[in-house]
């Protein structure tokens, strides 16, 4: 979805080192050639996020009608949190947590070299030595992603330095597969990876672990070594608001390495709603953080949840009102401006009552539990507001133009004049990827 994927290269080199072999195909940039899938011993789809449980659930019955004799088998994040409608699907077996080494053994019993049987249903904490990530046979870099930064683009490489996290925010998926666990790939992997991306033309990386800081003092020692090897390769990650103010002292070695931008999620400008989803940051948090990360330079890119059921049309007004004032309209992506709170399976936010009191029956076909907003004002104004990004965003137009429609349609009237730093400044992903 955006990024040359780890997780389908890390259990390709697993599986190749262990004699298989092995076509890897992202669903989300080009069909497989019918000829891989009707070869295949087993079919394994990597599962790490919603949209792209979504993308294979539509593939499945497809594969299934190529090769039916093919064992299926589905792993990462959300495979084990949509257990059931996967198995509903024909899938037969399911690896959530670290992965690589379990889906190696399956395919080792599938070719008759071990009699044990592996589970249907493994979420595995194991800490295992991970091997460099096989990118041969992925599309190109040029397929994904690219970074904008002072008017010129660069291809992007991805990789994981780990997986997991300490925390339990109660919307997040990995909170009800890692349990406050969190897993490293060994730097010298990471640094593997990263040097096979640069060889391939990347320019920059995104480091894609919930939260690059979950190990300050292993994110410490990678960062070092990669800008002593590559000082002209930069870089983004993804880091939570309490620790950005908890390791404030890493923040000039970010920009000293070479970190162009850092996301981090901040969902809510209520602290009510940071609250109920156990986020550990309030909102003055937050702009301690945004001071903090700007006197240092470095770009901040806040994702949000716009539309909760405690939101309502005053509070989301405060909210563009907030993100004007604080000069953060061309660091917002346009669709965070119109996400709504997901509900998956085995969520965390089912603890809350006033979520059981507004959701629906399960969905499977759509992997979430849907809800309706108390005030039905906000649901109107929600389904506006998506509608209005994805065709503007259709349409070529800046976020600027996109967030001005939004407050219009918002307040019913243009937004006020508010301050703008040039364009060019901030840095930029084309293609970001969210859930």
């Amino acid at each position: 979805m955006g990024r040359q994927p780890f997780g389908l290269a890390s259990p390709a080199a697993w599986l190749r080192r262990a004699g298989h072999e092995v076509f890897t195909h992202d669903l989300a940039v080009q069909p497989p050639p019918a000829a891989d899938i009707c070869a295949a011993g087993l079919i394994a789809l990597y599962l790490p996020m919603h949209t792209a449980t979504r993308l294979a659930a539509g593939w499945i019955p497809r594969l299934r009608r190529l090769n039916p004799r093919a064992h299926f088998c589905a792993f990462g994040l959300y495979a084990p949190l949509n257990a059931a409608y996967l198995s509903d699907l024909g899938v037969q077996t399911i690896i959530g947590g670290e992965f690589e080494q379990a889906l190696t053994q399956l395919a080792d019993y599938l070719a008759g070299r071990s009699v044990a049987a592996p589970a249907a249903l493994q979420v595995v904490h194991d800490r295992l030595p991970f091997f460099t990530p096989d990118r041969s046979s992925l599309p190109p870099l040029a397929r994904y992603a690219r970074l904008h930064v002072h008017g010129q683009t660069r291809l992007v490489g991805y990789t994981e330095a780990s997986r997991g996290c300490k925390h339990a925010c109660r919307h997040c998926p990995v909170v009800p597969v890692y349990r406050g666990r969190f897993r490293i790939v060994q730097p010298e992997t990471v640094l593997a990876d990263i040097r096979q991306q640069v060889s391939a033309g990347a320019r920059h990386i995104t480091f894609g672990d919930p939260d690059f800081f979950n190990g300050p003092a292993h994110a410490r020692r990678l960062i070092e070594t990669l800008h002593a090897e590559f000082p002209e390769l930069t870089y983004d990650v993804t880091i939570k608001v309490s620790h950005l103010l908890a390791h404030r002292h890493l923040l000039p070695l970010l920009v000293e390495t070479g970190c162009l931008f850092v996301t981090t999620a901040v969902e809510s400008f209520q602290d009510s709603v940071l609250q109920r989803l156990n986020k550990g940051h309030s909102v003055r948090d937050f702009l301690l953080a945004l001071e903090l990360v700007r006197r240092h330079q470095l770009a901040l890119c806040p994702t949000f949840i716009a539309f909760t059921p405690w939101t309502t049309p005053e509070s989301y007004r405060d909210f563009l009102r907030m993100l004007a004032e604080l000069d953060l309209v061309d660091s917002v992506a346009p669709i965070q401006l119109a996400l709504r709170l997901l509900i998956p399976h085995s969520s965390a936010l089912l603890e809350l009552p006033e979520i059981r009191a507004c959701i629906s029956p399960f969905d499977p076909a759509k992997l979430l539990y849907p809800w309706t907003h108390p005030n039905a004002q906000v649901d109107h104004l929600a389904d506006r507001v998506l509608s209005a990004v994805a065709q503007l965003q259709r349409a070529g137009r800046s976020r600027r133009e996109i967030f001005n429609h939004v407050w219009e349609l918002a307040h019913g009237a243009p937004p006020p004049p508010y301050p703008l730093r040039p364009r060019a400044t901030i840095p930029f992903l084309d293609e970001p990827w969210y859930c």
